[in-house]
């Protein structure tokens, strides 16, 4: 597996326009929690849990990906998931599942169209399209900055 460093740098080169950057300081995380969102109203059978299980299933295979790359990272990284599901379960009970559900589509639509503008005037293209692993080291690369600037190193 490659390593945190390998894996940032190389994000790193696709994201050095400022513009860009705060793009992805805003889209990044939204994205994320459209996608926990999505997954949070998968239904789930009674017997094996409830609302939100399979996005729960999610996380720990996410999280079981950061970990293996850098302990640090995964710790952060499971401290955003809990937040994300703690205010994605708030969001649940009081807008019901189809609620969450067209909220966290119109959030999605709108993020990932704002990452396309930033790309467009980074001139790169998005990372992921080199590959998908990509799509979980963004937000991982934001958390690490955060680390860096309150001087966790990972």
């Amino acid at each position: 597996m490659r390593s945190v460093h390998e894996w940032f740098g190389d994000y790193s080169k696709d994201h050095r326009n400022p513009a860009n950057r705060l793009i992805h300081w805003i889209c990044v995380p939204l994205i994320l929690w459209a996608v926990i969102a999505a997954l949070w109203v998968i239904p789930v059978p009674a017997s094996i849990g409830r609302p939100g299980f399979w996005c729960g299933m999610g996380m720990v295979a996410a999280f079981a990906f950061y970990w293996r790359m850098s302990r640090p990272i995964g710790a952060a990284m499971l401290l955003v998931f809990i937040l994300m599901g703690l205010l994605t379960e708030g969001l649940y009970r009081t807008l019901g599942a189809s609620g969450l559900l067209q909220l966290a589509g119109g959030v999605f639509v709108l993020a990932w169209i704002g990452q396309f503008i930033g790309h467009h005037v980074e001139g790169a293209r998005p990372s992921f399209l080199t590959d998908l692993a990509y799509l979980l080291i963004g937000p991982a690369w934001l958390a690490g900055k955060i680390m860096r600037r309150l001087g966790v190193t990972y």
